[in-house]
């Protein structure tokens, strides 16, 4: 009897503790924070739209910064060289995801480091042609994201420009040569200027420091406008670009909006925070549990031609009615 009172009362200390201790462990596995690795090639003071663009995709799969989620920034700053080591410090933390940012550099980046922690692209054009991945429906492996049409609009910007400044003198080309994609851009814009007879100067800028020189060379050369080029490098310094283009006096297009919003004349492209915002949709579903290699790469659906009304009237350009019935966005 006396056996019997005890054991019922272990019992019931067991079942006691065990119940207290339950929630506690629910709550812990609630608030568990996953680590999510974010590489760009960009530069941190100019990407405070993407990151929150990002920051926006991932909560919505209900992933907070400081809650539930720690972000450990890497960043480039146009440099590519640095992106291998970059990455290995992500994965020597063994972070749950790795965000490859800024286009192809740091998606290639991820790729040769790690074949096992996912891996999520933003803005990168022909991720099949770069060995990303093998398919875009069936990516399979680690790696998925978000690809970017811009390289092939090339021609479709030459074409807008020729519409503001029909006849015009040559025309200048910014490009990164160490861009994975420049080569391919500036074939395709080379095909298009030869079609319609337009006269093309291209010219490299591989680090900040050229930026300047590559502008004196093209007024000296006598380019009457300009097309920006792709890169994380040029995105970086699209501020310097826009600043340049002003001070001589060029007109230009350009692949982002947001050298635009820093004062650009022109661009079309598709948007770059919204790819943001769906890599970050992507990332959390990875962390919820979803393979890479079953999410397609997705592509883009939002594209914009901004114009900016402002910057047309400080060069003494009248924008055309057609130019600005096809605008998404006119920035007075």
């Amino acid at each position: 009897m006396l056996f019997d009172q005890l054991h019922r009362r272990e019992l019931i200390t067991l079942l006691g503790g065990a119940a207290s201790a339950w929630p506690l462990a629910a709550r812990a596995q609630q608030s568990a924070t996953s680590t999510i690795g974010f590489v760009s090639s960009r530069a941190p003071g100019e990407s405070a739209g993407v990151v929150a663009a990002f920051r926006q995709g991932i909560g919505g799969a209900g992933f907070v910064e400081g809650q539930n989620l720690a972000i450990a920034f890497r960043w480039a700053e146009g440099r590519y060289d640095r992106l291998p080591a970059l990455v290995a410090e992500l994965v020597n933390l063994r972070v749950a995801v790795i965000f490859a940012a800024g286009g192809p550099p740091s998606a290639l980046a991820a790729k040769e480091a790690t074949s096992t922690i996912p891996v999520v692209f933003s803005a990168v054009s022909d991720p099949v042609r770069l060995g990303l991945v093998p398919s875009l429906n069936r990516p399979g492996g680690n790696v998925t994201g978000i690809s970017f049409i811009s390289v092939e609009l090339g021609a479709k910007r030459l074409g807008l420009l020729r519409e503001l400044l029909p006849g015009a003198a040559p025309i200048a080309v910014l490009v990164d040569p160490k861009y994975p994609l420049t080569e391919r851009f500036v074939s395709e814009l080379r095909a298009a200027a030869l079609a319609v007879g337009q006269q093309l100067i291209v010219l490299d800028v591989s680090s900040d420091r050229e930026i300047e020189t590559a502008f004196t060379t093209l007024v000296q050369r006598g380019a009457g406008a300009l097309v920006g080029g792709t890169g994380g490098l040029l995105l970086s310094q699209r501020e310097r670009v826009v600043a340049l283009a002003a001070r001589h006096r060029i007109p230009a297009i350009y692949y982002f909006r947001e050298a635009v919003a820093a004062g650009g004349l022109m661009s079309y492209a598709p948007s770059i925070p919204d790819a943001y915002r769906q890599a970050g949709i992507y990332a959390g579903r990875i962390l919820k549990g979803e393979k890479p290699g079953d999410l397609p790469v997705m592509l883009p659906t939002k594209f914009e031609f901004v114009i900016n009304v402002k910057t047309a009237k400080a060069l003494s350009l009248e924008i055309p009615d057609k130019l600005l019935a096809l605008a998404d966005e006119v920035i007075e």
